[in-house]
């Protein structure tokens, strides 16, 4: 069957039904000869990809850095983990638990790059990087440095240990538009000293969506005996890498945001040779310093959570690494490209391709941000979130998979018409 023919008879099949995994998969079959920016572009295709979801038509979701709905069907396969761990009980707890979580930890490190060795499934974010913020061994002098762009819950454990231990917080601010690399790289750098213990960076700012250059930073960092602590939220399942090339001591990311998995998973990576240098969170039996599985400990907790971290990855798969990233960043390049030369927008994301993917922050000179968010819902119908602070204001603009360029101009007509 000819790839249009096919599209519209699965588009057809999604306006009266959800479209199942089969469905979506025959559908990639049919493009999988196409380069990724091929299918980037073609609106067609992602709007039968968009019968994959269950979506609020009320409003535009622009928000889904936050939170990335998922598929339909590893939603329905959560609620069958859910149904099944409630079946077996205690005997679940008891058993199959520890034997499945292994399971999925492996399928995960896969995905990672890494050695499962090295890695952890969490709750998310926040949990992963304080348990390495918290769990460090600390002495009254030694210097933190990160920027004022990092995540609020980060900054804040940073805060705690300074307050309990003595540790000095040294504080950078990054640019939104950097002419090099080396601009990002020169910065962390005058900020560290001898007594410079660790390094925060982020792979994807959140507020902005400016990737910084990992690897370049972990090379400086490390030639000058600091280590390097990535967060990662943004960056993963949504960016196509692996944590090792990128010279890391400790990565922590959310799976709830880009991998789309149910709320209350994320993942911490610790190089082999960083594990005994972490206090746990929560105490466990005696285990092997070098064992990660005992930073793992956090009593109990959804374990059928962490069984759709595998119908995630599977979905993922499915979409294609690279199609899934070519895609995000067309969504962002297409908008941006239209509101960036206006004369009253302020665009917050460096222009570059490749310093940016789904993920951008617009402002209205004049306008604060909060009234901007507010705006663009109550007569646009559009959902986004204010940012305000930090060099940063304007609303922060996330568009997913089954967003349209349709979608899109909703937004674009509405910076257009704010702006004037």
């Amino acid at each position: 069957m000819k790839k249009r023919a096919f599209l519209k008879n699965l588009s057809a099949v999604a306006m009266g039904s959800i479209l199942s995994l089969a469905d979506l998969q025959k559908l990639f079959g049919q493009v999988s000869h196409l380069s990724p920016a091929a299918i980037a572009t073609d609106e067609e295709f992602w709007r039968t990809v968009k019968g994959g979801y269950q979506l609020n038509s009320d409003f535009i979701n622009l928000e889904n850095g936050y939170y990335c709905i998922q598929p339909t069907e590893t939603l329905e396969k959560f609620i069958g983990h859910v149904r099944e761990v409630n079946r077996l009980g205690a005997y679940y707890m008891r058993t199959v638990q520890f034997e499945n979580k292994k399971a999925m930890v492996k399928k995960l490190s896969a995905l990672a790059g890494c050695s499962p060795e090295e890695l952890v499934i969490t709750r998310n974010t926040t949990e992963s990087l304080d348990m390495v913020i918290g769990g460090l061994h600390w002495s009254k002098g030694d210097e933190a440095i990160m920027a004022e762009q990092d995540y609020g819950s980060m900054l804040d454990m940073f805060k705690l240990v300074a307050s309990r231990y003595g540790v000095v917080n040294k504080i950078v601010s990054l640019p939104n538009h950097p002419n090099s690399d080396e601009e990002i790289v020169e910065l962390y750098a005058k900020a560290i000293t001898p007594k410079t213990k660790l390094l925060m960076v982020c792979h994807m700012v959140n507020i902005t969506g400016q990737i910084l250059p990992v690897r370049k930073i972990c090379d400086m960092a490390h030639s000058k005996g600091v280590q390097v602590m990535v967060d990662g939220a943004h960056a993963f399942a949504h960016l196509v890498f692996s944590i090792p090339d990128l010279q890391c001591d400790y990565y922590g990311t959310s799976l709830h945001k880009w991998l789309s998995v149910p709320l209350g998973a994320g993942f911490l990576y610790v190089k082999k040779e960083n594990i005994d240098k972490i206090w746990p969170l929560l105490a466990d039996r005696e285990r092997s310093l070098n064992d990660i599985s005992r930073l793992n400990h956090i009593g109990t907790h959804p374990v059928h959570t962490d069984l759709s971290i595998a119908d995630a990855i599977d979905v993922y798969m499915m979409i294609g690494l690279e199609r899934k990233e070519a895609r995000l960043r067309y969504l962002q390049n297409y908008w941006t490209g239209k509101v960036r030369e206006l004369p009253n927008v302020v665009v917050n994301t460096p222009k570059d391709p490749s310093r940016s993917c789904a993920i951008a922050n617009v402002g209205i000179k004049g306008m604060k941000p909060q009234e901007l968010a507010d705006v663009l819902l109550t007569r646009y119908k559009i959902y986004t979130v204010a940012i305000d602070g930090a060099n940063v204001f304007g609303c922060r603009i996330t568009p997913n998979v089954f967003t349209s360029t349709q979608d899109l101009d909703v937004l674009v007509k509405a910076l257009q018409e704010l702006g004037v």
